[in-house]
């Protein structure tokens, strides 16, 4: 399997009939322009971690990976995120610990 894309929502003063996607194995992605956040809601029966990868350095260090704990039954809303941080080619990739019962959306204003 690949990462799996998620399609940013943009929340609006009409409402959002916001959606989820199962959180993927192999992790997600989603473009970023710096006003993105990702809604991560874990069912398990376990806390999960969230992974945020980042690519860049900053004066030639590695940047360390965000790292979110998410506790079993809870959700946490995680962003935003700098781009000069995290993107990837525009992107923002994330891994979960675990997945059974994870669902997950990505949104910006």
């Amino acid at each position: 399997m690949a990462r799996s894309a998620l399609t940013v929502q943009t929340i609006v003063k009409t409402g959002l009939a916001d959606t989820y996607a199962s959180a993927n194995v192999d992790g997600n992605s989603f473009a970023n322009d710096g006003a993105t956040f990702l809604h991560v809601k874990n069912g398990g029966g376990s806390s999960i971690t969230v992974t945020i990868d980042t690519p860049n350095t900053v004066d030639d260090l590695a940047i360390s990976n965000r790292t979110v704990t998410v506790a079993n039954g809870s959700e946490k809303m995680i962003g935003p995120f700098p781009p000069g941080v995290y993107n990837h080619s525009g992107e923002v990739y994330v891994d979960y610990s675990a997945v059974t019962s994870v669902t997950v959306g990505a949104f910006k204003l």
